[in-house]
């Protein structure tokens, strides 16, 4: 009779390309699991995160491996001088066995050195387990976030002075990327969103709309849209959008919330999905007022006190930290 052998240690490790089927599976097969979804890999459907993801930053995404087989991963993202991580999923089998924690630990590492100043998350709100874990590691939960979304009817036009990353010139692109970072830094300094842009220019997930005052950009949108983007199909998603604060900022988010939906319609998205922070309460009420309505809320966990980082009421941003 042969000798039993001891499991194979849980080995946390930087996430290669050959590991994206298996981490698309995990990702997938987790929150579907999670959801109690009947057929839990129809999960996100024809829409991806983790080839998008690793492509914009190969070094910030994690994998926990046992046996030789991939069970679990970590993203991390770095916005500047904040910086979050998500999805963070391990394969159900995996579950309560310590390797969320196993990955946490690394992750913070990255955070360090990246130099980050404030960090979050974002997670379910009714899962007291998640939040726990979460605190082990300096994240408390904050406010709730609340996932809006809107269906397009016609072809909206955008509105005056909008345009888009795509048709400008590339010797004007890096002008274009410092103009947002301005926008953002504006906000919270050194917040600086420039992976998202790039990520979507480089590899055509969408585009980034433009909204200016002569000049000057006065906000900006960074939206994916079709299959294989962090979208899906006939879906126009805003991961990211600012406008820049001041007298005019009420205006231009009308401005810019129509430029998305003209965007949506021209890229045949009718739906379009964006996420706000409600602490930031006027951007919140302006959603609803724009025809926007609820599908889902989550939470907000952060490092630090809570006026250190950007959810505060007079800020404009909408943002996604899955």
């Amino acid at each position: 009779m042969a000798t039993p052998q001891p499991n194979p240690e849980i080995i946390v490790r930087s996430l290669l390309e050959s590991d994206l089927p298996a981490a698309d599976r995990v990702l997938r097969v987790a929150f579907g699991t999670f959801l109690g979804m009947p057929d839990p890999t129809a999960f996100m459907g024809d829409a991806s995160m983790a080839r998008t993801r690793w492509i914009a930053d190969p070094g910030a995404v994690l994998a926990a491996e046992h046996a030789g087989q991939l069970i679990g991963s970590n993203f991390a993202t770095n916005w500047g001088s904040f910086g979050f991580f998500g999805p963070l999923t391990i394969a159900p089998e995996y579950w309560n066995r310590g390797v969320a924690q196993r990955l946490l630990g690394p992750t913070m590492e990255i955070f360090r050195r990246w130099g980050n100043r404030h960090l979050g998350l974002y997670t379910f709100s009714a899962s007291t387990k998640h939040m726990a874990l979460y605190q082990k590691f300096g994240f408390w939960p904050r406010d709730l976030v609340v996932s809006f979304v809107k269906t397009i009817d016609g072809r909206p036009e955008a509105p005056p002075d909008v345009s888009r990353f795509s048709e400008s010139k590339p010797s004007d692109r890096e002008n274009l990327i410092a103009a947002c970072r301005e926008v953002t830094d504006a906000i919270f300094e050194g917040l600086d969103v420039q992976r998202e842009i790039r990520a979507v220019a480089d590899q055509k997930l969408g585009d980034t709309i433009l909204v200016w005052d002569s000049s000057r950009l006065a906000a900006f949108a960074v939206c994916h849209t079709g299959p294989g983007t962090e979208a899906g199909s006939g879906v126009c998603y805003v991961k990211f959008a600012a406008v820049r604060p001041g007298a005019r900022a009420v205006e231009d988010f009308a401005r810019l919330l129509r430029g998305i939906e003209s965007f949506a319609a021209f890229r045949s998205a009718p739906k379009v999905t964006a996420d706000v922070n409600v602490a930031r309460r006027e951007a919140f009420r302006a959603m609803l007022a724009h025809g926007f309505r609820p599908e889902r809320q989550g939470v907000a966990m952060e490092t630090g006190e809570a006026s250190s980082g950007y959810n505060r009421a007079g800020v404009y941003i909408l943002d996604d930290w899955r």
